[in-house]
């Protein structure tokens, strides 16, 4: 029987959700964002999308496949992408699997923020585990990374849906998924799909003739830097107007020792010394 990705309503994160991603790696959540929230956010980001170029290479080793667009730096570019970012069911989530492998008063970060375009035509993805790129534990990893795919139009099968491997984050490295073990998340606009840092996933064959856009939003332990570098993503006088909870979330913290030394005083102290006024 092939392997599917379970589904809860965004109600039932804490009750089932959790447990779910504990066992599965990976689960769907519905209802999470309205359609005006969407349609902001995709009016947001508009220019910006615009004026990215579209992947055309048809290297087949390339990581991201040709006849998509991604575009990067959200939390500078979309105060709907702020809201994402700082939303209760990432945090219950977060709060979960990551706070505990964090250092001792520190907290997790924004690891990744990408809205992504999958156009008609574009090849699947290459399986892969968001914690590749930290090589220094052996597989399978303590939680490191929790990842979110926000779906701003609908998920399918033939429209690039997000392909993973349920079970996966628990695997020895040697091992490979079978066919019958990968599948695509299918999932409403409106919905999140969240997936632990350790599952094997990739982006679909788009085979329809719709674009598929979603948002990535990936969170990591504070002692990790981040993927995205978020102190040159966004503006130094841009991160001075946000909630000090932002601040934070972009890495403007101190973990343990991580982050303290800095000419002017504390980081924090010299990010809010001239700021008037807050928003997420």
């Amino acid at each position: 029987m092939r392997s599917q990705v379970p589904r809860i309503n965004v109600s039932d994160v804490e009750q089932r959700g959790l447990d779910l991603l504990e066992e599965a790696g990976c689960v769907v959540v519905t209802d999470v964002t309205t359609p005006l929230q969407r349609e902001t956010l995709r009016a947001e980001l508009a220019d910006v999308m615009a004026a990215t170029p579209l992947v055309t290479s048809d290297d087949q080793d390339a990581f991201y496949p040709g006849l998509t667009r991604r575009v990067t730096s959200l939390v500078a570019n979309s105060e709907t992408a702020r809201d994402f970012v700082m939303h209760a069911a990432p945090k219950t989530v977060c709060d979960h699997f990551l706070l505990p492998n964090c250092t001792p008063g520190g907290r997790y970060q924004l690891h990744v923020s990408a809205a992504v375009e999958i156009g008609p035509g574009a090849r699947k993805q290459t399986l892969h585990r968001e914690e590749d790129a930290i090589p220094f534990f052996p597989i399978p990893r303590p939680n490191l990374v929790v990842a979110t795919m926000w779906a701003i139009s609908d998920f399918t099968a033939d429209n690039g849906g997000t392909l993973l491997v349920p079970g996966s984050h628990k695997w020895e490295a040697d091992r490979r998924a079978e066919p019958d073990e990968i599948c695509a998340a299918e999932m409403p606009a409106g919905s999140v799909l969240f997936w632990m840092g350790g599952t094997l996933h990739a982006g679909g064959a788009n085979v329809s003739n719709e674009w598929r856009y979603g948002v990535i939003l990936t969170y990591s332990v504070g002692w990790l830097r981040q993927e995205e570098n978020q102190s040159l993503a966004v503006p130094f006088e841009m991160a001075r107007k946000f909630s000090p909870e932002l601040q934070d979330m972009l890495g403007n913290t101190i973990n343990g020792a991580l982050g303290f030394h800095y000419d002017k005083g504390l980081p924090t102290e010299e990010l809010n010394a001239t700021a008037e006024g807050s928003s997420t």
